[in-house]
């Protein structure tokens, strides 16, 4: 479940680099190293911490309010600021994320390390 949060935030969050880059070559699949190394530098950071709770909590409005296009674009430029925020290492992680099949042995090996981040957020 949270994989597919990610995918859709990072989906959000790098749409206008998307449509600027089409003839660019995919990212390679990203490593349980590259997980993990996400993970850590986002939880030394606070501020980086902060960010990524704040991107799940959009997230969650966004499925709340899927039907209000206005509302889900607003959303989707606060999500993309604050993907920004969490550093190249995550969008680079998180662009690499949308070849791996989240049901694959992969995908929630990734999932289970990402995992992680959303601890850190209070309920």
């Amino acid at each position: 479940m949270k994989l597919r949060l990610i995918a859709v935030i990072t989906f959000l969050a790098t749409l206008p680099a998307l449509v600027h880059a089409q003839g660019a070559p995919p990212s390679p699949k990203p490593t349980k190293a590259d997980a993990q190394k996400v993970v850590q530098i986002i939880s030394n950071d606070k501020a980086k911490t902060q960010a990524y709770c704040d991107l799940s909590k959009l997230y969650e409005q966004m499925q709340t309010d899927q039907n209000d296009s206005k509302k889900v674009d607003a959303l989707g430029k606060q999500a993309d600021a604050l993907a920004g925020k969490l550093g190249p290492e995550y969008n680079k992680l998180m662009d690499g994320m949308e070849g791996v099949n989240p049901n694959s042995n992969e995908g929630k090996e990734l999932d289970s390390i990402l995992s992680k981040l959303d601890d850190l957020c209070p309920k």
